[in-house]
């Protein structure tokens, strides 16, 4: 569905947040915004697009972005209506830009980094990353969001998406309480719980977004396709705890309807 400046989600769209995990926004920022972010990312990898002799490595990484480009696309009005749809009014922190971007070049070579996870969302000063912690009140992260800065079909190493993964996550997290659970903890079995989602690819032209939940299951994949992939997966984060006094927002729905708690 296209994605309007005067109109925010559907409620069809929220309901399919809430039971889905996430929800595609197409045409969130323009194609030529796209281009500027894509050109910028050539310039810091020192790569360039007509040259693909150069592309020797299955995925390089940039950090984060927060040039006016970057920040444009994060911060459009059709964009910050649906942040406020899923989070909640004044819930939210614009973001000041966005990364990481894993960049992901045509290669039989293993990208190495494509293994099934959810994004922790605190005690990331850790230097083990396998100890870094997710709570079920998602403390730290409002949403994952994942922006395509290029076109992106099925070949083109789209994010896979295990549909419905999160309302599993959130019953995982439950009896955590506040201190969470470790990225370690979560990943039991190669996440063997959420094997039998229904797998969704994140594909799409440049200047979709995908808003999901920050405890969706999703791995990147091999690129088998011939051009580059440019993505970035920034979190939006949140303002403050989460307030009990406030109504529940779409993120805070999903959990308690996964918990069995009453909305």
């Amino acid at each position: 569905m296209s994605q309007t400046e005067e109109a925010g989600l559907t409620p069809g769209q929220v309901q399919n947040f809430i039971a889905d995990g996430f929800v595609k926004i197409e045409n969130a920022f323009s194609a030529e915004l796209a281009k500027q972010c894509r050109d910028a990312l050539w310039a810091d990898i020192g790569l360039s697009p007509d040259r693909p002799e150069q592309w020797t490595r299955p995925v390089v990484r940039v950090g984060s972005k927060a040039s006016p480009p970057f920040i444009e696309a994060a911060n459009v009005a059709s964009l910050h209506r649906a942040y406020d749809q899923l989070v909640g009014e004044g819930r939210w922190l614009a973001p000041r830009g966005f990364g990481t971007f894993p960049i992901r070049f045509p290669s039989t070579e293993s990208p190495g980094d494509d293994g099934w996870h959810v994004d922790m969302s605190f005690g990331t000063a850790d230097p083990d990353f396998m100890e870094w912690r997710a709570n079920v009140k998602s403390s730290g992260r409002a949403l994952l969001m994942l922006f395509l800065l290029s076109d992106v079909g099925a070949d083109d190493a789209p994010t896979r998406i295990r549909k419905g993964s999160h309302a599993t996550i959130a019953r995982e997290l439950l009896p955590h309480g506040d201190a969470g659970a470790t990225l370690r903890q979560l990943a039991s079995e190669n996440w063997a719980s959420t094997k039998d989602c229904k797998i969704e690819l994140a594909t799409g032209a440049a200047g979709s977004v995908y808003l999901c939940h920050p405890f969706l299951v999703h791995a990147a994949q091999p690129h088998r396709g011939t051009r580059p992939r440019f993505m970035a997966q920034p979190p939006l984060l949140p303002k403050g705890e989460f307030d009990p006094a406030l109504p529940p927002s779409p993120v805070q729905i999903a959990i308690r309807q996964a918990c069995g708690l009453t909305v």
